[in-house]
This record gives C-alpha cells, structure tokens and sequence, in this order.
C-alpha cells in the first residue's frame, strides 16, 4: 500500500483559513484564548495572525490589533467610501415648545419675562437648545436694571414654519379652531400680535460687538440649587 504524507504546509493553511473564518464571522474583536479553542493544541496562533495581518495588508479590510483582540476593519484609506451622513430628527421638549411659542408671539421678550408668561423656571438647556437650532436669536438688551437680553425670532423660523413673516402666525381664533386652545377660555384671555419688525425697540440697546453670534453670558450660568420645576 502506498503511503500518503502531508505536506507541512497544508496544516497550517488550514488553520489560517479556520482563524481567517472565526474572525470574519464574529462582530466583535477576538482574543487568542478564544482562537485556541478551535484549533489543535501547540498550534503557534501568534505566527497564524501575523501571516494573516500580512496577506490582508494592502487589500480592501486588514486585519488589525485592538486593545490585545483581533478584528477585521476596513482599510483606512477607503473607510471615506463607506461613510455616511445622517441628519437626526430631534423633537422639542414641551418646555421647549411653550418657550418658543411666547418669543414668537411676545418678541422682543427676556427669559423673567418668559418665565412670567409661562409660571415656571426655565432650565438653562431650553433656550440653548433654540438657540442652536437657529430658531431663536439673541436681538438686544432691554434698557432696564441688569440689561437682560431680549429674544426674537430668526429667518430659519419662518422658513421651518412655511410663514412669510412673524404676523402671519395664527391668531386666537385660528387657534380655538384648530383645536389648539380650550374653547372655554378665561375671560379677557387674549393673544398679541406678534411685531413684524427685526429693528430694535426704544427700550431696546444693540448687542456690544463682542455679543453678536455668542451665547449670552446668563445662559452660562449654573441653575440655582434647589430651583423647583425648572423646565
């Protein structure tokens, strides 16, 4: 009977295609504990690896060492081709809403004056989150004791809301007929016209130079300890 001997060689391409498989059918980095585990024991996996990392060099993915596991990543050179960008839809609080309501219908108006309107402390993240989206600008300081800044409405708000300017929100009536109000209002409950203008008002002051295009200097501020219903 004629003797059949294995080449040398082929043992070991087969243990690089078993660690070449386990690798390309895990999602998550591999460690040699876990290779050894499917292949005979002695087997030099180290060696197998730096074969496999070296025969995947300049090919589409590499393999690649991440915090001592291994894992096949797509060349870095060519990660731009598979990279994708998404706009993420985010929804505005309640707090946020009410918020941008009364700029909206009471502009120029300070954040006293919207937690006035609305009964309850602002947190310090909903007026930054309106300000960020591009909705709601910083227009002046009132032309009072501590000159707090006043708040209007930007371009990118109307245009979000399909208005051509700021007076053509809906008035009380449109509201209680869209069902947005109660239709058992209290008496005397009336909602303003919103003022069409972006110039400043009398009791109004420009914004100094350095202001313009930065986040007001009380929107920085830590909210107060112990702040009850801050929304």
């Amino acid at each position: 009977m004629a003797t059949v001997t294995q080449h040398p060689r082929a043992g070991r391409n087969q243990h690089l295609r078993i660690i070449e498989a386990i690798l390309f059918a895990t999602a998550e980095p591999v460690d040699v504990a876990h290779l050894k585990r499917f292949l005979p024991e002695g087997t030099d996996v180290a060696g197998l690896l730096a074969d496999l990392r070296t025969n995947y060099a300049n090919r589409g993915v590499n393999l690649v060492e991440v915090a001592g596991k291994w894992q096949f990543r797509t060349s870095g050179d060519l990660s731009y081709l598979l990279r994708r960008d998404k706009v993420e839809e985010r929804k505005l609080s309640k707090a946020a809403m009410e918020t941008l309501a009364i700029i909206a219908y009471h502009q120029p108006v300070t954040r006293a004056e919207i937690e006035d309107i609305r009964g309850v402390a602002i947190s310090k993240g909903t007026l930054d989150q309106l300000l960020e989206i591009g909705w709601v600008r910083m227009r002046g300081r009132r032309k009072t004791p501590g000159r707090p800044v006043t708040y209007g409405t930007t371009e990118a708000f109307l245009s979000h809301f399909g208005l051509n300017e700021v007076s053509d929100l809906p008035g009380l009536q449109e509201l209680k007929g869209a069902g947005l109000l109660d239709a058992n209002l209290p008496p005397g409950f009336d909602i303003p016209m919103p003022r069409a203008s972006d110039d400043l008002l009398p009791d109004e002051d420009p914004l100094d130079d350095a202001e313009t295009g930065q986040m007001p200097l009380e929107m920085h501020l830590p909210d107060a300890d112990g702040e009850p219903g801050a929304e």
